[in-house]
């Protein structure tokens, strides 16, 4: 499966080019260029995705599995849906970018209580922080984060920034692999 994603990640999602053309969220140039949202939104994808998911969060014993919305969102919800079908039910929840201001004040919706233990995804790791900002607003909310779980790390930094809250990391991708197989593929 996890050769699958990575050729339909090179396909749909992987841009690269030799001078850094493409300007990241953190404002620095990159020759490379990881859109994960034609794949964890279709079919094929998510499928890949939530049995691979699922598969590095089974030997938890979580209540749920989440991140930062939009980039976790269809991850945690391919993950939630594969984790029925393997009769280990594991919640989705979604985290929010900004506080809800009206009824009740909270970061994270999805059918959780403070003190469940959950996993947190990401799509890609560039710095880390956005999955560091996820797991600071999942324990405000007091639950318990296990491990994370990234779907793609760049390679630069962001894993081992990430290490320094949970320690538990796991990259399903590499920037390296993908570029490996994009390079065969262009020739």
């Amino acid at each position: 499966m996890k050769k699958e994603l990575i050729n339909l990640l090179c396909e749909k999602s992987f841009q690269y080019s030799k001078e850094p053309t493409f300007k990241l969220a953190s404002g620095k140039m990159s020759s490379f260029y990881v859109n994960c949202k034609p794949v964890t939104l279709s079919p094929k994808g998510m499928y890949l995705i939530g049995h691979l998911v699922f598969d590095a969060i089974s030997d938890l014993n979580i209540e749920g599995v989440g991140g930062l919305t939009f980039g976790a969102d269809p991850i945690a919800m391919a993950t939630s849906f594969v984790s029925e079908i393997k009769k280990k039910p594991i919640k989705a929840f979604s985290i929010r970018k900004n506080q809800k201001d009206h009824g009740i004040i909270k970061w994270i919706e999805g059918d959780l209580v403070a003190g469940d233990s959950v996993a947190i995804v990401e799509d890609v790791a560039t710095t880390g922080g956005s999955t560091i900002k996820a797991i600071e607003r999942a324990r405000v909310e007091g639950l318990e984060v296990e491990r994370i779980i990234v779907l793609v790390d760049r390679q630069e930094g962001g894993i081992a920034a990430i290490q320094e809250l949970i320690p538990d990391v796991v990259s399903l991708i590499t920037r390296d692999e993908l570029l490996e197989v994009y390079k065969l593929d262009k020739g």
